[in-house]
């Protein structure tokens, strides 16, 4: 394979003025949105020549947060705690506190959104 397996992924939310303002304060990053024919959908920011995969908000009947249900998404970060210790003032709950893995995979935590996603985070420091 030539490539990563993740090429894409998409986060249920109720409320995309709410969901946009989170994402945005936690990652320091800003979110365009677009309704296509009735879906909101919020783009996360990309880079076509960076590896690592982009993604959306979507807000449409057919997509519902969970706390608890599918699949969990991994941030990417330099540091996990940077990204944590904006959760709570931007509106969401941390789950679990920065938590090493292994020596060599590095640290992880996971963090409920403005939604009631459960998302994680992930770093080599």
């Amino acid at each position: 394979m030539e490539h990563n397996m993740v090429g894409w992924f998409e986060i249920p939310v109720t409320d995309m003025d709410r969901a946009k303002l989170f994402y945005n304060k936690v990652f320091n990053i800003e979110i365009q949105v677009q309704d296509l024919a009735g879906t909101l959908m919020g783009w996360f920011p990309f880079d076509e020549g960076e590896t690592g995969a982009s993604g959306s908000l979507m807000q449409q009947s057919a997509y519902i947060p969970s706390h608890d249900k599918g699949v969990l998404i991994y941030f990417s970060s330099e540091d996990v705690n940077t990204e944590l210790n904006r959760v709570e003032a931007s509106g969401g709950t941390i789950v679990q506190a920065k938590t090493q893995i292994s020596p060599d995979v590095g640290f992880m935590a996971v963090f409920l959104d403005s939604e009631g996603n459960r998302i994680a985070l992930h770093s080599r420091l």
